[in-house]
């Protein structure tokens, strides 16, 4: 079949040094070309650089339906994106508007190309075939108001609204539970083979590619170390590049060391309950809520990893910042050592330096304007008396940045400078700088590729043991969960409806959301 979509020699540079090198590969229409490997391998720069959405310079040749993109115009670049592509980014917080609500997001993705307006039911229908739940209230809604799942739904949504001969699709599912993965990427490939769509994935999970690419690059350092049928390479791959990404990839089947015991009960959540408007404004002046978070308890002893798992709209995120002072709740009392926290307006800097939090966008997560230097330090002007504060940019950032395995030099850095993983090594060494006794971990390590977010993982573990530290880990991935936590507990619907020792959770499920988590994470 004549190829939709062909790159030959392919090669990508940025300020004089080369992102990938000599990278050749063809997309048919209806056939599904993923591009894999760490961060840094050259994947995304690869995959996004010929449509003209990046700074970098492509050489080589990029023919889409017979017209060569490199050298083309920004012009009429633009008008071949609005007509024939889509594109699904990895980090949904930053690619949506933040003042603009679903409805206008999904309206321009319709119309970018000379299409009809859609259609309140027709908006909501392209939410219900991504799997977003209430698709009728969230056309109201903005992203702040959406979970890292339901944003990137959204996204999909909008890169599917126009009809695109070609999808990009960047990390398109790495923010959704197992469940919510396995069917939008079902729904994209059912799309891909019924409309003759091709789409170009883009992703670290091996795992998951296996499942629905029919073929497979395997780049590292911006070079094609494997390519052929995606089976085949992920089942065994030849180089030791590919074991080791297949080995550092969690799972449900693999043998795992003892934890140390937990101590006494650090921290007791009773009977929170959190809720929102149903949609924007106006449901809140009708009365008329979303129990995010209804009458939920939980507890978190010290040197203990307690895993909150879930589906993407479960709660898990509500609840962690309730609990932490980030979010509102508007019942329930939070327990520290026996004695309870104030409400989050009354709580002073001794109460906020208690729980510190690490962020699953770490690049949004930090200010694009500040140095890794005074990232670290900002807790200590708020937090800690200035008795405590000793030299904030010197040598406490030093040995902060020591204990995440960063270099001295570092400090000096912007975000824009730092890779995923040292981005989230930043952030928490930010937590780190307020001397916490908890961590509250939300997909912490979700955006990062398997071999970086086994490092970060490593690292937490050394920084518990060390620190004596209690961990809050939200995370949509069980085989993540199963690695770190010593205990599991499940949310659905805002509830918990399950909680116990990891091995049990695995061994004797009790709740159907739990046996439903487990079988989609096979």
């Amino acid at each position: 079949m004549t190829p939709l979509y062909q790159a030959s020699h392919l090669c990508i540079d940025i300020g004089g040094k080369r992102i990938a090198d000599n990278i050749s590969f063809a997309i048919a229409p209806g056939e599904i070309v993923a591009l894999a490997g760490a961060s840094g391998a050259g994947k995304s720069m690869s995959a996004m650089t010929p449509f003209g959405l990046t700074h970098a310079i492509a050489s080589g040749s990029a023919m889409l339906a017979g017209q060569q993109l490199i050298g083309m115009a920004e012009k009429d670049l633009r008008s071949i994106r609005a007509a024939q592509l889509g594109f699904i980014f990895q980090q949904p917080l930053t690619a949506l508007t933040p003042h603009r609500t679903v409805a206008a997001h999904l309206t321009e993705a319709a119309c970018q190309a000379g299409g009809a307006r859609p259609s309140h039911k027709d908006m909501a229908a392209m939410l219900a075939n991504v799997g977003l739940s209430r698709p009728e209230e969230r056309l109201a809604q903005y992203p702040h108001r959406l979970s890292g799942g339901e944003r990137q739904r959204v996204l999909i949504a909008a890169a599917l609204a126009h009809g695109p001969s070609l999808l990009i699709a960047d990390e398109p599912v790495s923010a959704l539970d197992a469940a919510l993965r396995r069917d939008v990427m079902a729904m994209l490939t059912g799309l891909c083979r019924d409309r003759g769509m091709a789409m170009l994935l883009v992703s670290h999970d091996l795992a998951g590619i296996e499942q629905y690419a029919d073929r497979l690059l395997l780049l590292q350092d911006g070079r094609l170390i494997e390519s052929g049928a995606a089976a085949v390479i992920v089942q065994k791959p030849r180089s030791d590049y590919g074991k080791a990404l297949m080995a550092a990839t969690p799972r449900l089947d693999e043998a795992l060391p003892p934890l140390l015991a937990p101590g006494a009960i650090l921290l007791e959540a009773r009977n929170i309950s959190v809720h929102f408007p149903k949609a924007g404004w106006r449901g809140g002046w009708r009365g008329e809520n979303l129990q995010a978070v209804d009458n939920v308890s939980l507890t978190l002893a010290k040197g203990e990893t307690l895993a909150l798992v879930g589906g993407s709209g479960s709660g898990k995120s509500t609840l962690g910042r309730a609990i932490a002072g980030l979010g509102p709740m508007q019942a329930g009392t939070v327990i520290w050592q026996g004695k309870p926290l104030p409400p989050r307006a009354r709580r002073t800097a001794e109460h906020r330096r208690l729980i510190q939090p690490v962020f699953q966008d770490p690049l949004a997560s930090l200010d694009p304007r500040w140095s890794v230097a005074q990232t670290i330090a900002e807790p200590l002007r708020w937090l800690l008396p200035a008795a405590e504060r000793g030299t904030m940019g010197g040598a406490l950032v030093t040995k902060l940045l020591e204990e995440v395995d960063l270099p001295a030099e570092f400090a000096t850095r912007k975000p824009a400078a730092l890779s995923g993983g040292q981005a989230q090594r930043v952030a928490i060494a930010r937590a780190l700088a307020a001397d916490p006794q908890m961590l509250l971990l939300d997909e912490a390590t979700s955006a990062l590729d398997p071999l970086v977010a086994g490092g970060v993982t490593a690292l937490l573990g050394r920084l518990q043991k060390e620190r004596g530290l209690s961990v809050l880990f939200i995370t949509h991935d069980l085989a993540l969960a199963r690695r770190v936590a010593h205990r599991i507990a499940v949310m659905e619907n805002g509830h918990i409806v399950e909680t116990a020792p990891r091995d049990t959770i695995f061994s004797a499920p009790q709740a159907e959301a739990t046996r439903r988590l487990i079988a989609a994470s096979h």
